[in-house]
């Protein structure tokens, strides 16, 4: 199994690079971290560095830096960052999270 994201720029229509990603996972503790990346030229993380584990079946987010992001780029935002929980199932499974980002709106469904 694996976790990947595509980030998307709606305003630009280009991939979003230089976007920071926490990938965290929740414990009885609350949240830990699991692995952080930023987004490669084609606005996608697929390599969480040779630390991150797989992911295990649970409730896990993906805490994406959207304000940091768009003041790179001297725009106002909405959403200084935009986090989404989801649940692995499957740990054999592929999960992949995209996000299509803009100053004011986002949207992300489960990809493939």
């Amino acid at each position: 199994m694996s976790l990947s994201s595509h980030v998307l720029d709606a305003t630009s229509g280009a991939p979003a690079v230089g976007l920071s990603l926490q990938w965290d996972r929740l414990a009885e503790e609350g949240w830990l971290p699991v692995a952080g990346a930023v987004t490669d030229d084609d606005g996608r993380v697929a390599d969480w560095g040779g630390s991150a584990p797989e992911p295990e079946p649970g409730t896990h987010r993906l805490v994406f830096g959207t304000g940091k992001y768009f003041a790179a780029r001297r725009q106002t935002t909405f959403y200084p960052e935009v986090m989404v929980v989801f649940e692995v199932t499957d740990a054999d499974e592929h999960y992949h999270v995209p996000l299509l980002l803009s100053p004011f709106a986002y949207s992300t469904y489960r990809g493939s």
